[in-house]
């Protein structure tokens, strides 16, 4: 159901408009079906007088959605174009929609707007990894940075996330995240519903971040990521072997020297992190 106000013209009349056409190199897939950002929505929680940052909202399909549930939304947007066709927007939600232009990539989530805040975003697929691990990072820095993240990635992507220690995926993203927040898939969305549509199925999931980090709260961001990323750097090597660079060696923690990355739990990356 259209829940926008009098005079907002639909979604494809802006795009044709703006001439909104989707960029490859942005890695662009704009979602029009307003049942389906209102589902996205809805996963996000109760959103009324909530702050949300949505990234990379593209002609504003989950921006209205985000607006009619209620929220006040900080929109973070690289593509000029975007921003003008937004822009309309903004006077229909007076107060209630910030529209900046930037790279989401340079910026600092907790800096745009006062907590508690969300984000909830159709993330951009060249840039979704990097986006993540810098929020996670802030969330390191500070466990009330955000209440709730409600994102969608690639479903690769977002089944990795989760994967437990001996799956052929789990890596360096699953401990980072695991690390520091609960979550769970909400469900998949079929590359039908986007414009253009990716040659691959997509997922949201929700990621909350955990009060304590897993292992508890002695170890910093950069030595938990220095241990991840050397580990997983050379996953087919025993960890004596890819630990080596870094100067650490697992078998005084009580991790056996012979054991792959993928094996190890968050804890005991903790453990050698330490």
């Amino acid at each position: 159901m259209n829940t926008d106000p009098a005079g907002i013209p639909p979604l494809r009349d802006v795009i044709r408009r703006f001439e909104l056409f989707p960029r490859r190199s942005l890695g662009q897939h704009f979602l029009l079906d307003p049942n389906l950002t209102a589902r996205i929505a809805r996963a996000a929680g109760d959103l009324k007088d909530s702050n949300v940052i949505e990234v990379g909202p593209g002609p504003g399909g989950l921006t209205r959605a985000l607006l009619a549930a209620g929220a006040r939304v900080t929109a973070v947007e690289k593509d000029s174009r975007c921003v003008a066709a937004l822009r309309e927007l903004e006077g229909a939600y007076p107060g209630r929609l910030r529209v900046i232009e930037m790279d989401a990539l340079a910026a600092d989530a907790r800096a745009l707007v006062p907590a508690p805040r969300r984000i909830v975003a159709n993330l951009p697929y060249n840039i979704a990894a990097p986006l993540l691990i810098g929020w996670l990072k802030q969330i390191r820095e500070d466990s009330h940075a955000f209440a709730r993240l409600t994102l969608m990635f690639q479903k690769e992507v977002a089944e990795r996330l989760f994967t437990p220690p001996g799956s052929k995926v789990y890596g360096r993203l699953s401990v980072m995240t695991q690390w520091l927040c609960d979550g769970f898939c909400e469900f998949d969305v079929s590359p039908k519903a986007f414009v253009p549509p990716p040659k691959v199925t997509s997922a949201v999931v929700t990621l909350i971040p955990r009060a304590m980090p897993l292992g508890g709260d002695a170890v910093a961001w950069p030595a938990m990521e220095r241990t991840v990323a050397a580990a997983f750097g050379q996953r087919r090597k025993m960890l004596r072997q890819s630990l080596k660079r870094i100067g650490l060696d697992p078998e005084p923690r009580g991790i056996e020297g012979t054991r792959r990355a993928e094996t190890l739990s968050v804890e005991e990356f903790v453990a050698l992190a330490k």
